[in-house]
């Protein structure tokens, strides 16, 4: 697939890297020369067949290169979080057998290294040549590698200079220049030997509540389920046009992969990275694309653009800001805009109606301006990735002429199942499964909801060295249960309403799914970010919320001052508080009370006493991912709120029998 694209469209831009003095491009044909001597370089340092490439650090071009050299070699691209511990790295490079660590940076290189090494002094030469003087194998003068790492044979740092001298340490260009001693022979034999139902990436999921788990992905699985996609969806194709992409999720995760990288390559679009500089992270984790996504967004402007609730919930409130700050007469047209948006999409999207004239009259004066304003003016295409966006937020967007596409899938299935796109479109839901795919809902309740379970070419081989684990999910006939709960529609539309990992038992006995509960109450109370239910053992449920808080936008932490909008929202309901102080500690009797009266509207939707909330509290911090509640890419972590959270808890429930 990588060959076929850089023959076809050689002089195309393929990635484009912005360092400080400018863009730096590679062309299509740039791109694979520069795989296959990764690949080369991988043979060299001894990687052996179907043993793990660790790839650890912010995306990169070097970070794909080193993915597809690590498969051409015969090898596995493991893509490894950069925010993970250094124990959780040695367990993954124990598990899969990695031989070769590729890291960005010297903080990436602490986690492989066990002992302190030797600074380089003033006189000897920054890495990069091979005149770099090697010190000698002294353990006193030379990092030691970890002992349990027995396969290792090599790490490369493609970023920053290398601060510390060591034998079997390269940096990117004397890497690559490792390349030289492997002929094209010998590298296309072991190319040619390979075949489509082998393994060639492993995806890695390890958190602080649960163990290891590595999914084994073919390479059938990749260039089918990249191809069921590109035939889904609207993409432009040189020469009638050329994508442009933005990658800033990290590329660890088989969903980012799949779009940036596989995706990007079959419709041979150009992919754009972001400065080291921007992700580099300090012991504080921060969501994908803080501090430099919208500015690159401006300067680069994608055509396709893929993003994650955080991103959209932080687009809309900067929006909201502005629209707040902007004139009174600016103000009513956008709103009139608004409206006329919201009706003819929803027409539209049932293909019941052609946009009245007036539209384009609106599309001049507000969509595009909003467009421009968010860096997405050349855009045709909106995905959202991960979980479900609240209907207001869709609401929001589709008013402004901006249709998200969202799409489903786990790691297990190659990033992707379903997705939604122009063709078809429904608000809330994933969307249809891919071309000859299949989807069945089975232990349906009443309402139609119950397990998802998939089928197709996209489902992985299985759990490396974990029978056991992948016959609990998969049956005999290929089909996968998910884990999820869902309903299909009528037209074979899926929705997605909960998990049941995160199926709240009561004391009871009754099983409680705490989804439409948390979207009930979003829906009634504005000023509310999360919403998490909790109850598990218990003889009733309850609610943490959180109100909606400013963040800074270099780190991602949240401040205590609301946003624009939860402060225009407090002075309809006559309060002053500007501040999650000003609620919490003067106890703001307008804000309670109105957020009593919400949760009471929700409750009064509840199916069933036992899905009420009986008591509930605002906590005193929005949730972020620095705090440790949500995820690298801003999922929500129940388990760990749970945990952070269990005074609050207990105090629901003090005094109960």
């Amino acid at each position: 697939m990588v060959m076929d694209t850089a023959i076809k469209y050689a002089n195309y831009i393929a990635l484009g890297s912005k360092h400080r003095n400018g863009w730096h491009t590679l062309t299509y044909i740039e791109y694979y020369e520069q795989c296959r001597r990764a690949a080369k370089a991988f043979l060299k340092l001894g990687l052996e067949r179907f043993h793990g490439v660790g790839i650890m650090g912010f995306n990169s071009a070097e970070w794909v290169i080193a993915s597809i050299g690590a498969i051409l070699a015969g090898g596995f691209s493991v893509g490894i979080l950069s925010t993970n511990s250094p124990k959780a790295c040695q367990v993954i490079a124990e598990n899969v057998e990695i031989d070769i660590f590729v890291v960005d940076s010297d903080r990436q290189l602490q986690k492989v290294i066990q002992n302190k090494g030797t600074p380089l002094s003033p006189v000897e030469e920054a890495p990069g040549s091979r005149s770099l003087p090697r010190c000698p194998a002294e353990p006193s003068r030379v990092f030691q590698i970890q002992s349990s790492l027995k396969h290792l044979k090599g790490i490369v740092q493609y970023t920053e200079e290398i601060q510390m001298v060591q034998e079997n340490l390269y940096s990117w260009k004397e890497f690559l220049n490792l390349a030289g001693d492997i002929s094209d022979e010998k590298l296309d034999q072991v190319i040619d030997s390979q075949k489509p139902n082998q393994c060639c990436t492993l995806v890695c999921s390890v958190g602080s509540l649960s163990p290891l788990k590595v999914m084994m992905l073919s390479h059938d699985n990749i260039t089918w389920t990249t191809a069921a996609a590109v035939q889904s969806l609207c993409y432009k194709c040189p020469p009638e046009g050329q994508e442009v992409l933005v990658s800033y999720l990290p590329l660890s995760y088989i969903g980012a992969q799949i779009f940036d990288m596989w995706v990007a390559i079959l419709v041979a679009g150009t992919l754009y990275f972001a400065p080291p500089e921007a992700g580099r992270m300090g012991m504080i984790p921060r969501p994908p694309g803080t501090g430099f996504l919208m500015d690159m967004l401006r300067e680069v402007q994608p055509t396709t653009f893929y993003g994650i609730p955080w991103i959209w919930e932080r687009m809309l409130d900067n929006l909201k800001t502005s629209h707040l700050d902007s004139s009174t007469f600016r103000r009513k047209l956008d709103r009139w805009a608004m409206r006329l948006g919201l009706h003819t999409n929803k027409q539209r999207m049932l293909e019941q109606v052609h946009p009245p004239l007036c539209f384009r009259l609106a599309k001049m004066l507000t969509f595009d301006r909003a467009r421009k304003f968010l860096g997405l003016s050349h855009c045709e295409q909106f995905f959202n990735m991960g979980m479900g966006l609240p209907r207001a937020t869709l609401d929001f967007f589709l008013s402004l002429n901006i249709p998200i596409f969202e799409m489903y899938g786990l790691s297990e299935s190659t990033g992707l199942h379903a997705l939604s796109g122009h063709q078809a479109f429904r608000l809330l839901s994933c969307g249809k499964g891919l071309p000859n795919t299949h989807t069945k809902i089975k232990e349906e309740d009443k309402e139609g909801v119950g397990h998802i379970c998939i089928w197709g070419r996209n489902i992985f081989m299985g759990y490396l060295n974990d029978k056991e684990g992948t016959q609990k999910i998969m049956d005999c006939y290929g089909w996968m249960d998910t884990g999820d709960l869902g309903f299909l529609d009528v037209n074979s539309f899926l929705y997605v309403v909960g998990s049941i990992k995160d199926t709240i038992t009561l004391r009871s006995g009754e099983r409680i799914n705490p989804y439409p509960i948390e979207k009930r109450v979003r829906t009634h109370l504005p000023i509310v970010r999360y919403v998490v239910v909790v109850g598990q053992d218990a003889p009733y449920l309850c609610a943490l919320l959180t109100l909606k808080c400013q963040i800074n936008s270099e780190t991602g932490e949240p401040r205590t001052t609301l946003t624009s909008e939860a402060i225009a929202f407090c002075r309809k309901l006559r309060s002053q508080s500007t501040r999650l102080t000003d609620i919490l500690h003067r106890r703001d009797p307008l804000v309670m009370e109105f957020i009593s009266q919400g949760i009471e509207a929700a409750n009064a939707e509840a199916p069933s006493e036992s899905a009420k909330i009986i008591k509930w509290t605002i906590l005193n911090n929005d949730f972020s991912v620095g705090g440790g509640e949500l995820g690298i890419t801003t999922k929500l972590k129940r388990a760990v709120v749970a945990k952070m959270y269990q005074a609050e808890i207990d105090g629901f429930y003090q005094g109960y029998g």
